[in-house]
């Protein structure tokens, strides 16, 4: 092979030059062309690219995510009884900013370099709150939902009772989902150690990598984790149901007044459920998208670093689609952005 012949002739060259015609050697073989170098190139190339995106998605995800926090809380501050679904959005928002913020520093390399602590409690630390927060993330979409039910329902639905002390019932709720992914998630300071030569450890960045389980243990984890899942995702779909049936009525009843010659506006509430759908039906299609790829690379037992990249990517798109959502639809935040590209515009002529 050519290959052969090449690596044959830099070993006599080798054995007959002095030290500056071995340097150039070096240099030579370093700049052959070899299909394995072109490929691993390409990786390299890709992978970083990958890199760059996700960090500039954890950006922008963090920025709309604290300027719909700050906005909450000082609107909150100013009203003396703070909505039950502005309460929950605040939470959600707090979230999904811890959540871009663990999985930055988790890729991020001078995490680990400026940090004076052991790599594997930074690693522990970090990959343990940050799959918190991507549980949490899920526990209060399925929140958002079933108050936004709650606040919609007529007195004779079952739910209205809740409707008088909803805020009281919001703190009982953040307190068990707190308390279930806290829980449920104990086991990510066990198995997540430092990267080490060790056989039997799975990669899952450059510094920290997740030590093999028993098959058993295995097995009961990831069905807690899909069972807790399937019941948030079956409460959301259930709400979602429900909210379509009310905008349905909803149309009929503008409908009716429409053919009574009186212009029906549209009310905050239909807002309000129509952006809750909105958020819950792209969590749930993001969240499938990101069971299949995960069920493709466990069953094919191959975990392609780009595709890992990728599911990275989809991961963290609801976290950063859906304060976007939340900021175009309140009515409030468009005439505060209204009033400062007025301002600035002013001031610039």
């Amino acid at each position: 092979m050519i290959y052969d012949y090449i690596n044959t002739l830099e070993f006599n060259m080798k054995a007959r030059i002095n030290s500056v015609n071995i340097f150039h050697t070096s240099v030579f073989r370093v700049f052959t062309v070899n299909p394995s170098n072109t490929r691993l190139a390409r990786l390299a190339s890709s992978l970083t690219l990958l890199k760059n995106g996700y960090f500039f998605q954890a950006g922008i995800g963090m920025l709309a995510n604290a300027f719909l926090l700050i906005f909450h809380i000082f609107t909150n501050h100013q009203v003396h009884r703070p909505r039950p679904i502005d309460i929950v959005t605040c939470h959600l928002a707090s979230v999904h900013i811890v959540m871009l913020l663990t999985a930055l520093l988790i890729l991020s390399e001078d995490t680990f370099k400026l940090l004076n602590f052991p790599n594997e409690l930074i690693c522990k630390l970090l990959f343990y709150v940050n799959r918190v927060t991507r549980n949490l993330s899920i526990s209060n979409t399925c929140l958002l939902s079933i108050t936004q039910v709650i606040t919609i329902s007529p007195s004779s639905f079952c739910l209205s009772r809740f409707k008088h002390k909803l805020t009281n019932y919001i703190a009982i709720a953040f307190f068990c989902v707190w308390s279930l992914n806290l829980s449920s998630n104990s086991h990510m300071i066990i198995y997540i150690v430092a990267q080490s030569n060790r056989t039997n450890l799975f990669n899952v960045s450059k510094y920290c990598s997740l030590s093999m389980m028993n098959s058993i243990i295995m097995a009961l984890f990831l069905s807690l984790s899909l069972f807790q899942n399937i019941i948030f995702v079956g409460i959301m779909l259930l709400s979602s149901m429900y909210m379509i049936i009310f905008l349905c009525s909803h149309h009929r009843k503008s409908e009716y007044l429409h053919s009574m010659r009186i212009s029906p506006r549209i009310s905050p509430a239909k807002r309000a459920t129509c952006t809750v759908l909105m958020l819950v039906s792209f969590f749930v299609i993001m969240y499938c998208v990101d069971i299949i790829i995960s069920s493709f690379s466990t069953v094919l037992q191959k975990y392609d670093p780009i595709v890992l990249d990728i599911q990275r990517l989809l991961g963290n798109v609801y976290a950063v689609v859906s304060p976007l959502v939340l900021i175009s639809s309140d009515k409030r935040i468009i005439g505060i952005l209204q009033k400062l590209m007025e301002m600035i515009i002013i001031l610039s002529s």
